[in-house]
């Protein structure tokens, strides 16, 4: 497998907003093109993830309504296409990823689709015996929600570069 191409991820944060948590700490992290054009990206990503102990769990799309994961980190690596996507919620950012980026979202941050090309495949990974849940954004949150987001263990590793990768540092231990 080629070597990732490495440089200091993009970090954006976001503020619970009523409707969605988002992380009360970590940045979400864009990683832009991390693996070159070659045969079948999916599976270069799926193996790159596994070596950093977040197994691979699916190849789709983004589901297109806001959503986050309570009790889960999660990665994203586009295996191909472009889309749009919106971030923190329905007033977060919108952010543009294309085939060989990483998007590393802290458990509890919600995403959205907005638009992608016909040709668009994410691959997802999640931390090595994470226990994956799914939320929509509502009217009011449930103070559980919070308390979910803090017991999720910090990551073992970086999915992109590991141990020693910038998500170490900046997702610091608490």
């Amino acid at each position: 497998m080629t070597a990732p191409r490495m440089r200091e991820p993009d970090a954006w944060r976001f503020s619970c907003d009523g409707h969605v948590p988002n992380h009360p700490q970590f940045p979400v992290l864009h990683y832009p093109g991390v693996l070159p054009e070659g045969p079948d990206r999916a599976a270069r990503f799926e193996a790159l993830f596994a070596t950093h102990h977040w197994p691979p769990a699916w190849r789709a799309g983004i589901y297109p309504w806001h959503h986050y994961h309570a009790t889960a980190h999660e990665a994203s690596g586009i295996a191909s296409g472009r889309a749009r996507l919106r971030l923190g919620g329905a007033e977060g950012r919108d952010v543009e990823v294309v085939a060989g980026d990483v998007l590393v979202l802290p458990a509890g941050t919600a995403h959205c689709g907005l638009e992608a090309s016909d040709d668009f495949v994410a691959v997802g990974a999640y931390p090595q015996d994470a226990d994956v849940d799914m939320h929509r954004a509502s009217e009011t949150l449930p103070a559980s929600i919070f308390t979910l987001i803090h017991n999720v263990p910090h990551p073992d590793a970086d999915p992109v570069s590991g141990r020693e990768g910038p998500l170490m540092r900046l997702w610091p231990r608490t």
